[in-house]
């Protein structure tokens, strides 16, 4: 499929908000219900949202004869099946993450996150513009199904301990919630990574089963309550620098839908891609904020565990990309990709930043 210009697509939206010719153009078009299954559950209200307020502006772009009825996770599949029920078209499209399924292929990776890979806005530069989408629609067609940019949470925090942590070797025997790649290389760090739903966390952190826990930020760290039990919040999540979420759509369903439906849907994923992340931008230091007047201890992950992290995390990759054909094919590109992106920031961005947060204005 060719990738037509984002910001061309952004445009397109606007015009089709201020006027009524995509609407009245729907008319004449037959009118479609799909069904969405979402990875999330309504109380993460930004993350979930996101498919609500994409399902609405298709409604509003074709004039109410495209809908797409948003179920959250555990009402038709579970939160790691939706690719699954996608791809047998128990349903025609679903909201999810990526790296959800590093079990069928570790290179479904790239589509969300890499440990100390590109941030928010350099993992939107790649996929768009970058070949990072071409690359992660031929990864998905293999499983039936086309891919689209979702949301991004922006870089995530480090997770919630019991105990502090000073050292490398604070993390030897410690138990942490951590999936896919960041659960394996605290395990190479010497801690006991652990695969638990959002709903089991909490008992496990206060009974002690776990030592630790990694989720999202502040906004929807503090819902779930993990400060109560387990007060020492780290940053930064070096294993989510800039996570992408996914709305992914059965192909066949996809290639069956007239110009206009591709068009709205395309349209309306862009916008749910671009607001997630500004309403995260806009949540999470109002939560942190609070957090802190609980008496959350904000801490910085000691300097070892950082270097050691970034090092065994390209280990990983070299070693996944000899024996993975499909992580291989995506990864040397992104490896270049992130190069220049690091070069660039470094000097523009993180110059400005630097400047600004070291000399605050009163």
């Amino acid at each position: 499929m060719e990738r037509r210009s984002f910001l061309k697509k952004a445009g397109v939206a606007g015009a089709a908000a201020a006027t009524v010719s995509a609407p009245a153009l729907a008319a004449d078009l037959p009118a479609i219900r799909w069904r969405l299954a979402s990875s999330f559950p309504k109380s993460l209200d930004t993350i979930y949202g996101a498919a609500e307020r994409m399902s609405k502006r298709i409604a509003e772009l074709t004039g109410g004869k495209f809908q797409i009825r948003v179920f959250p996770a555990g009402e038709i599949a579970p939160g790691n099946q939706v690719l699954d029920v996608v791809q047998n078209n128990t349903v025609e499209c679903g909201h999810t993450a990526g790296y959800y399924y590093v079990g069928k292929n570790k290179a479904f990776a790239f589509d969300t996150s890499m440990p100390f890979g590109l941030t928010s806005r350099q993992q939107n530069a790649w996929l768009y513009y970058g070949g990072g989408l071409k690359a992660t629609r031929e990864l998905y067609a293999q499983y039936g199904c086309v891919n689209f940019p979702g949301g991004n949470t922006g870089c995530q925090m480090g997770g919630w301990f019991r105990q502090e942590v000073k050292s490398l070797a604070d993390l030897k025997g410690l138990k942490m919630r951590i999936p896919g790649f960041g659960g394996e290389i605290m395990a190479k760090m010497g801690a006991i990574p652990q695969s638990l739903p959002a709903g089991d966390i909490y008992p496990a952190l206060e009974k002690g089963t776990i030592d630790a826990t990694e989720w999202v930020g502040p906004y929807d760290d503090e819902k779930l309550g993990f400060y109560k039990v387990a007060p020492y919040y780290y940053y930064p999540g070096f294993w989510e620098p800039g996570p992408t979420l996914s709305f992914i759509v059965n192909k066949a369903q996809w290639e069956k839908l007239p110009k206009l439906y591709k068009e709205a849907f395309e349209v309306a994923a862009a916008e749910a891609n671009l607001t997630m992340l500004a309403q995260y931008d806009a949540q999470n230091p109002q939560a942190l904020v609070r957090l802190l007047q609980k008496g959350v201890k904000l801490k910085k992950y000691p300097a070892d565990i950082m270097k050691a992290a970034q090092t065994i995390a390209f280990q990983l990759y070299e070693e996944e990309a000899k024996k993975n054909p499909s992580f291989a094919k995506i990864y040397g590109p992104w490896k270049k990709f992130r190069a220049l992106e690091h070069g660039w920031f470094n000097l523009a961005e993180l110059g400005m930043d630097s400047f600004m947060y070291s000399n605050r204005v009163k």
